[in-house]
């Protein structure tokens, strides 16, 4: 004897058929959308992308950071690189290739500040609702096993009705501050009392104003930028770059200082010109900022510079400016500029004996020239020029005109700081609406008994521990409020 047994399509653990094969699976965009939300609503996502966020940020603080001017210049990177490599080494060029030297303007940094915006956003979006339901359209109506576990209760005896012992329990809540609400059960009378029940949203608020600063930030890094070394000669004209369309031109510089030598006080007259035409004129200290369509300009150092006009073999000018000498050789003895002469493919380096320092080569009153071509490690010529005495160097003719003074700016433009502000403001008015007026709920049950009426009062106690002496003031008043001999 043999059993027939109907066959059928073989099931996963789920229990639904799986696929035949030669069909296709098909994946409704809705499932899409709900694995993706419930992907960024993952708080171990949220975990990992502050984790990596800090990574990059402590990367960026302990490597080198180019600034703007020089990054967006591909010779003056260049000769950042080369500075670099004495540092990391072979290690440069890797670095490089990562982005880690310009690590907060890089596509890691930004696309892990979007991912974390997307989790914030995505889990506020998940909790506000529940949150509101649950603090504006409370649960009334609370089962004995609440009154019976709650961390903080009492029983109060009452001789009064409960209609009247309710009349007086919410004249001590409204006493307390605390915003009543009233069901009723059959002959059960419940009270759900709280206060300061938009304090919750203030975690909402902090979230937002999360969301806030990180979306400013990514607007800086993306659309803004910080030159902290930009130098302007007296006397000479220098482009901002950027895309801004401005130029800064130095009138002149002073610095005074006190007695032990120490600066006191340095400024600089600036003009500033967009697009060729001069828009404003300001003297600029350390706590002074010149600021313009959302540019600021801020006092930050000073130093040499020398005034170099370099002409062809025909007599075109092709140089006339001012250098200033940012850098200092590794042994501090020499002060070093440069410049790229337009049109030349030439690099040229501007050497100075540093202050106080003595060199047998450059003496006072002169600079040293070396030229470079791209890509080459040695100049092709090195010449020590004196002041007014044109040199012919690589074919072309050199002048040290005289010396100058720089007045050294740190230029930003942040299109992020304002939301950054509204950010930080709305995060500290959260913070103060979470711990500052902590939500407050006390629960109650009024029952009907022989003697006239009995009130159970208790209260969730959770992780708020100044919340307890409150609680028994509170008890102790509706008490002497139910338990009052009745004037009427």
């Amino acid at each position: 004897m043999s059993d027939t047994v109907p066959t059928r399509a073989p099931t996963r653990g789920t229990g639904e058929p799986a696929r035949r094969p030669g069909t296709t699976l098909t994946i409704a965009p809705s499932d899409i959308l709900d694995r993706l939300f419930r992907f960024f609503i993952s708080m171990r996502l949220g975990l990992v992308l502050l984790l990596v966020l800090a990574v990059l940020t402590l990367i960026g603080t302990l490597l080198m950071q180019v600034s703007a001017g020089v990054k967006s210049d591909p010779q003056a990177y260049a000769a950042w690189l080369d500075s670099a490599r004495t540092k990391y080494g072979g290690w440069t060029g890797v670095l490089d290739r990562l982005g880690f030297f310009a690590i907060f303007s890089s596509y890691w940094f930004k696309g892990t500040m979007v991912l974390l915006c997307t989790s914030i956003l995505s889990c506020t979006v998940h909790r506000a609702p529940r949150l509101w339901q649950k603090l504006i359209h409370p649960r009334l109506i609370m089962t004995d096993s609440f009154f019976d576990n709650a961390p903080l209760g009492a029983t109060i005896a009452s001789p009064a009705e409960p209609e009247a012992a309710l009349q007086s329990m919410r004249g001590a809540f409204k006493a307390h501050h605390f915003r009543t609400a009233v069901a009723h059960d059959g002959d059960t009378t419940h009270v759900c009392a709280d206060r300061f029940r938009w304090g919750p949203f203030g975690r909402v608020l902090a979230h937002l104003s999360f969301v806030i600063i990180l979306i400013g930030g990514l607007i800086g890094a993306t659309w803004g930028f910080r030159n902290n070394e930009f130098a302007v000669p007296v006397g000479s004209k220098v482009e901002v770059g950027n895309n801004t369309g401005l130029a800064v031109e130095a009138k002149y510089f002073s610095d005074s200082y006190y007695t032990n030598g120490a600066p006191s006080d340095y400024s600089s007259k600036l003009v500033l010109y967009k697009d060729g035409t001069p828009v404003k004129t300001q003297v600029v200290r350390v706590n002074h900022p010149l600021r313009y369509d959302g540019v600021s300009f801020y006092q930050s150092f000073f130093g040499p510079a020398a005034a170099i006009q370099v002409k062809s073999a025909g007599g075109k000018v092709l140089f006339d400016e001012g250098v200033p000498l940012l850098w200092g050789s590794d042994d501090s003895r020499h002060r070093i500029g440069r410049f790229a002469l337009p049109g030349q493919a030439l690099t040229v380096f501007v050497v100075s004996s540093a202050s106080g320092e003595v060199d047998p080569v450059i003496a006072a009153g002169q600079m040293q020239l070396e030229v470079y071509k791209p890509g080459e490690d040695a100049p092709i010529a090195t010449e020590v020029v004196s002041q007014g005495k044109p040199a012919r160097i690589a074919g072309l003719d050199f002048t040290f005109v005289r010396e100058r003074q720089f007045t050294g700016l740190a230029v930003a433009h942040d299109p992020g700081s304002k939301l950054i502000w509204i950010g930080s403001t709305l995060l500290v008015v959260g913070m103060v609406g979470v711990f500052f007026f902590p939500h407050r709920r006390v629960r109650a049950v009024i029952r009907r008994t022989p003697d006239g009426s009995q009130a159970t009062v208790a209260a969730a106690w959770r992780r708020d521990t100044a919340f307890e002496p409150q609680f028994q003031k509170l008890v102790d008043d509706i008490e002497l409020a139910v338990t009052r001999p009745s004037t009427t």
